[in-house]
């Protein structure tokens, strides 16, 4: 029997520990090889996970849901004086192995083929494969992502491409993988466990685990992941107890998981050293997830017209509110002795060579203040940005990473981190929020999650900010530049005009191809209806297979 045969065999660790009669259904349709990722190792995993956990997933949504009527009352959030005893003590995160103690440079993109041969050859230090915000969760991204993945680690993908015939495979040197499973606000609809849908957080985990596990000790690496969207420490110490559990399960010593969480949500923000502590023995670090950062900060005070936010293009890293979030999660992270990751730069290399200059110099610009901050390493979304990237985090750093710049003078408030940008609102910021967000969530429905519009990288997240400012401006009748206000006869008139400008950009044979008028439909409605969506994807996932 060969090494993959065994592994795909080896199931008696986890069946010995789980009881009968934990049916576990799955509903989407056959994908290629699907059987090496479903498998029964896998399977049970994920119901033993499901069973455990998901009731107490479902209560810290309720509770969110809890939080949100507390905010439109009023309430504002703060740090928190129950846990006031583990801000003020001293205690430090778990070691991380080798291959993680350098993370000047991590690239980021959906879990496509391609994609991740070339991510993996980039010249940086680390590779997010994501199943989240750049991939669109029908069955066949999420299977066959795990299908690539699990190739990936054991050094058999390749990709030959379709049109050129060029062969893709992995060079000798490879970045570090690192997984990032959707949040626990989503279920996958296409496995159900006695019935009921599991949680897309918990399939994304455990069968990468299960069937990687000992694949990634063999190649002398671990399981990696980053963890987004969590709103509380709560929900990290959830995380924190299914690594537990699928670590007992699986056979595997303690602490061998590691996860970077992101803190992208405001009220995360407010909770980093809770968050920290609740996984100091898995912890990898926290990274500033900044777009979903600044959705969040719009949705979370959605209902206040004393949070409307200025156009999208001058919300910047300077603003009082998200440097305040930057120099504390600096701060946090070295304190306890956790690497402190910086955000994505949107920007993307471009042909026109003087507007690439002008992208380059941004990007630099970005990553220098980064480095400077105490960052101990950045996000980029095209190999073409690592030069530039890895350019200035050397320039800055004299070791692996910069845990020793304690930022101890860093002294962070509440209203520091609510502080509202001023600015203003203008027609082109409706304009372009309408045009990327309806390019996005057309491409998002066609399966395709990670795209580039006007020379930027979309994903869920800035066409979350699109969606929100809209809805924002819309719903507290927000005055542009101009004076006018933001009506729903503007907003149609806007849609109307941008959706024939689009249909001009991409052309006829695209338009036929394409989904535009679902996805101008659903964004429509997202923007006018009453209530705020949560998150795009979840109306968005009822459309696709």
């Amino acid at each position: 029997m060969n090494a993959r045969a065994d592994e795909l065999a080896r199931t008696d660790k986890l069946y010995s520990r789980e009881p009968a009669g934990s049916p576990v259904d799955i509903v989407g349709h056959c994908v290629e090889r699907s059987e090496e990722v479903l498998t029964p190792l896998a399977l049970q995993l994920l119901a033993h996970l499901h069973r455990r956990f998901n009731p107490r997933r479902l209560e810290l949504l309720a509770a969110r849901k809890q939080r949100q009527r507390e905010l439109d009352a009023g309430v504002l959030p703060d740090f928190l004086p129950e846990t006031a005893a583990v801000r003020s003590g001293e205690w430090r995160v778990a070691p991380v192995p080798a291959d993680l103690t350098d993370r000047r440079v991590e690239i980021t993109g959906p879990v496509e083929r391609k994609m991740i041969i070339n991510a993996l050859n980039a010249p940086v230090r680390c590779f997010m494969a994501d199943f989240e915000d750049s991939c669109t969760p029908n069955w066949e991204n999420v299977v066959r992502g795990q299908v690539n993945l699990a190739d990936a680690i054991r050094r058999s993908i390749s990709y030959t491409d379709p049109a050129s015939g060029k062969v893709y495979r992995l060079g000798e040197r490879t970045a570090t993988l690192i997984v990032r499973p959707r949040g626990w606000h989503l279920s996958e609809k296409h496995v159900l466990v006695n019935g009921e849908p599991v949680s897309a957080s918990l399939f994304d985990f455990g069968l990468y685990i299960a069937n990687n596990h000992e694949a990634l000790e063999r190649a002398g690496t671990g399981p990696y992941f980053y963890l987004p969207k969590m709103e509380s420490h709560l929900e990290a110490r959830l995380w924190n107890d299914v690594f537990l559990a699928a670590q007992d399960a699986l056979g595997m010593r303690r602490g061998t998981i590691k996860a970077t969480v992101l803190i992208e949500t405001i009220l995360a923000a407010f909770e980093m050293d809770e968050i920290l502590y609740e996984l100091r023995e898995h912890s990898a670090g926290l990274n500033c997830g900044r777009w979903d950062y600044i959705f969040s900060f719009i949705k979370k005070f959605r209902n206040r017209r004393d949070f409307l936010l200025p156009d999208r293009a001058v919300v910047t890293m300077d603003r009082r509110f998200l440097r305040s979030y930057v120099d504390l999660l600096i701060r946090t992270c070295h304190r306890r002795g956790a690497h402190a990751m910086g955000g994505m730069a949107a920007q993307i290399p471009v042909r026109d060579p003087q507007a690439n200059e002008i992208a380059m110099a941004r990007v630099r610009a970005d990553k220098l203040r980064e480095a400077r901050a105490g960052h101990d390493g950045t996000w980029i979304a095209h190999p073409g940005l690592a030069a530039v990237a890895r350019e200035a985090f050397d320039s800055v750093m004299s070791g692996p990473n910069q845990l020793h710049v304690a930022r101890s003078e860093v002294s962070v408030a509440r209203d520091d981190l609510l502080a509202v940008p001023d600015g203003q609102i203008t027609e082109e910021g409706l304009r372009n929020n309408i045009r990327v967000g309806v390019q996005y969530l057309e491409a998002w429905l066609r399966g395709n999650g990670c795209v580039p519009l006007y020379n930027l990288m979309e994903d869920a997240a800035t066409a979350e900010i699109c969606r929100a400012q809209l809805w924002q401006w819309l719903h507290h009748g927000a005055r542009t530049s101009d004076g006018a206000p933001v009506t729903a006869e503007r907003f149609d008139r806007l849609l109307a005009e941008e959706l024939d400008r689009i249909h001009g950009e991409v052309g006829s044979q695209r338009l036929a191809n394409g989904v535009f008028p679902s996805a101008s439909r659903l964004f429509e409605r997202m923007i006018k209806q009453d209530e705020f969506d949560e998150f795009l994807t979840l109306p968005a996932y009822e459309l696709i297979d």
